[in-house]
């Protein structure tokens, strides 16, 4: 039995609560909030009697083996690197931290200590994700990558009234990349790796950071086109194009339906059924790998997450987002 402790009392924590449920493995015994009656109460829906509003104590504590990360991204680095000091497994909500230099510090800190980390990017664990690698080949040579992740943020209408809430936030290193332009991203790395080159652009929002943007990677033999926003909706599906055919790919943050076009005119739908509470996946694999003794996903790899990262940065440099966290390195 793995036991978790969780920081942040969002719904996105929940969610990996009712995933992770599931396992026979996971045994959540902790919660974490700055607010000792909010820390109560999210306990209570879930029957947890320890609660903490000191993340010092709640790492020192010998309650619990593990933690989920779901606070602000500005926070991330240092909270895992505090978890992982003290010995603690930790699974981070992505993205996993505000730029490159804070990764590479956590990823330091996670081999110092032989403890686990991995970023919770959930699409890249997915049965239907899965089906997309296995079937690549069928494409053949692969000359294009599009992914489309563009969902209009319901705090964006409290935004445009005058209210900025977390997600608009540069202080809190969020905005529409690394909330959902991550999602395109991180897939693309696990498939392709890292581009050789990258053009982006982007619409800033007045609070500093980015509502929308489109960025294009270049690989040896392909393209990479990305679109994500947090300011309008999009209904197209993704693709992988290849010279015998191409992958179509409903949603890339979570892909349930996939099918494979071949250019002789054949359509083969070869999607998987997949648990509803997707977020299973990547809990599945944190807790098999403690059970294992493996202290790296070789999917949600350092490496991957440190592509990731380095792209975003990159791109945040060409279109002028810079979050506080930045000017620490």
């Amino acid at each position: 039995m793995i036991r978790f402790g969780v920081v942040g009392t969002n719904w996105i924590t929940e969610s990996f609560i009712h995933s992770a449920s599931d396992l026979q493995d996971f045994k959540l015994v902790a919660v974490y909030s700055r607010s000792e009656e909010k820390a109560a109460e999210f306990a209570a829906k879930f029957g947890v009697e320890t609660t903490f509003t000191d993340l010092e104590d709640m790492a020192n504590s010998d309650k619990i083996d593990a933690v989920y990360i779901a606070s602000p991204n500005a926070l991330h680095a240092e909270q895992a690197i505090l978890f992982m000091d003290n010995k603690k497994h930790v699974i981070c909500e992505k993205a996993i931290a505000s730029n490159a230099s804070q990764l590479k510090e956590m990823i330091k800190t996670a081999k110092d200590n032989q403890v686990l980390l991995m970023e919770a990017l959930k699409s890249t664990f997915l049965p239907n994700f899965k089906e997309v690698q296995k079937n690549l080949h069928r494409v053949g040579t692969v000359r294009r990558y599009f992914a489309s992740y563009c969902q209009y943020s319901s705090r964006y209408d409290a935004y445009k009234e005058g209210t900025v809430l977390n997600a608009f936030k540069p202080e809190l290193s969020n905005g529409a990349l690394v909330d959902i332009g991550v999602y395109c991203i991180y897939p693309l790395v696990v498939l392709f790796g890292k581009p050789t080159e990258i053009k982006a652009s982007g619409l800033l929002l007045d609070s500093g950071v980015d509502g929308e943007g489109s960025i294009l990677l270049k690989y040896a033999d392909m393209e990479a086109v990305i679109m994500y926003s947090k300011i309008s909706n999009s209904y197209i599906p993704s693709e992988i194009q290849g010279e015998e055919g191409s992958i179509v790919i409903d949603k890339i943050h979570t892909p349930e339906k996939v099918e494979l076009y071949l250019r002789n005119g054949c359509i083969e739908d070869f999607s998987k059924p997949q648990k509803s509470n997707s977020m299973y996946y990547e809990a599945e694999e944190f807790v098999n790998l403690i059970k294992k003794g493996q202290l790296e996903s070789s999917i949600n790899s350092y490496e991957h997450s440190l592509w990731t990262m380095e792209i975003m940065d990159e791109v945040r440099k060409q279109i002028g987002v810079v979050f506080p966290s930045d000017k620490n390195n």
